[in-house]
């Protein structure tokens, strides 16, 4: 299958698969002797598993070590549940540290409300977790 056609069958663009068999997501393609990568009929699959697995919080460096695991043989539930924690921890720290923010941005517009407008300008909210 060539390239526009694997990006068609994924939902992505030409760019976006060359940048995914850069980054390891997908194998070397074989190539015509015309130069034209010829890519194998899972190559769609394994994008839409990799776009998914993004959506998760998954990033694409975890994706490749995980494909790469995969490709060894060596996956199990139980031996590759830490991906998944793993995520899940970083989604956690993200949601506290957007609770911070919130708390600091509602501290300021309870003061605006009591007219406190210059304690707005001074007040300083904590962007960084």
């Amino acid at each position: 299958m060539k390239i526009g056609q694997v990006a068609k069958d994924a939902g992505v663009t030409v760019d976006t698969v060359r940048y995914y068999e850069r980054r390891g997501v997908l194998p070397a393609p074989q190539r015509e002797p015309s130069g034209y990568r010829h890519y194998g009929p899972d190559a769609a699959d394994h994008i839409r598993l990799t776009k998914s697995l993004q959506a998760l919080g998954f990033t694409l460096d975890e994706v490749v070590d995980a494909f790469r695991d995969l490709d060894d043989g060596d996956t199990t539930c139980a031996n590759q549940r830490w991906r998944l924690e793993q995520v899940l921890h970083r989604i956690d720290t993200q949601l506290a540290h957007l609770q911070q923010v919130r708390a600091s941005a509602m501290t300021v517009l309870e003061s605006s409300h009591a007219g406190q407008c210059d304690h707005c300008v001074s007040q300083p909210i904590s962007t960084h977790p």
